[in-house]
């Protein structure tokens, strides 16, 4: 436990929420964005912080802050206890649902909005924030509520559920010449394509759901998850299963929030979707 040798009668959690913003962004100005204040504000209150403390917690350069021994500490710290901390400051809005956000890869993402009433009950017993990423977000930083992997995860404080088989195949249009249509993201589907492509045409997507958008109008061919791919009416299979490609699906949770009611409602609605 962090000692404080200051004085923490004038310690607040708005403080604190605000070190944890400067923190988990490395500087102040990506930090204002996230905490809804001014960089020079930010940086006020974050001096001020620290004489409250009695210590250093950031060792202040031109490239951002980085945190002290006892800057990582009380991160240690506060991680453990913000998310309920927050559920009990934050004023309720009247009316308002629960929020859970799910975290998972564009087409995992793509096929749970598809079922979107599904997950969120009838009538809405909960609000969903989708964070669509091909990255692992931290789950202990709250990054997300739900996590949705492609590997099983090994770190500590996660509670996981194996959610089935993905498997992935090559699609296109009747029509669709042979080229290749390529996300430009960094995953093995977009490596295996890469890998393919060679010195052939082929066209590239910032996004993977605008690869998607070409392969439906007839631009080329693409890899997908068959999940995605067999619901697409426009396309159709050009390869059997890529078994190279073939992986389990896991629901990750951290082991705080995954009895709280409205995370567990998600939980046990997409576990149905994703037998």
């Amino acid at each position: 436990m962090i000692e404080y040798n200051g004085d923490p009668e004038r310690i607040r959690w708005d403080d604190l929420s605000a070190f944890l913003a400067v923190a988990r962004a490395k500087g102040l100005a990506a930090a204002a964005r996230s905490a809804g204040l001014s960089a020079p504000t930010l940086g006020r209150r974050m001096r001020a912080l620290e004489r409250s403390l009695g210590r250093e917690l950031f060792v202040r350069r031109t490239h951002g802050y980085d945190l002290t021994d006892a800057g990582l500490l009380l991160l240690r710290e506060l991680e453990s206890v913000s998310n309920q901390i927050e559920r009990i400051t934050t004023p309720p809005t009247k009316n308002a649902l629960p929020l859970v956000k799910v975290s998972a890869g564009t087409w995992t993402e793509l096929s749970l909005v598809r079922r979107l009433q599904d997950i969120v009950g009838n009538p809405p017993d909960v609000r969903l924030r989708f964070v669509s990423s091909e990255v692992v977000l931290s789950l202990s930083r709250r990054e997300a509520s739900i996590a949705i992997r492609n590997q099983r995860p090994n770190e500590s404080g996660l509670a996981r559920r194996k959610l089935g088989r993905n498997d992935f195949a090559v699609y296109a249009t009747a029509q669709a010449p042979k080229s290749w249509i390529v996300p430009n993201v960094d995953t093995p589907s977009a490596r295996w394509a890469k890998e393919r492509v060679g010195q052939d045409f082929f066209q590239e997507a910032s996004l993977p759901r605008l690869a998607l958008d070409l392969a439906l109008v007839g631009a080329g061919q693409i890899v997908l998850p068959t999940f995605i791919g067999d619901q697409e009416q426009r396309l159709e299979r050009r390869s059997d299963v890529i078994a190279e490609l073939s992986h389990n699906a896991w629901l990750v949770v951290h082991d705080d929030d995954r009895h709280l009611p409205e995370i567990r409602r998600v939980i046990d609605r997409i576990c149905v979707l994703r037998p």
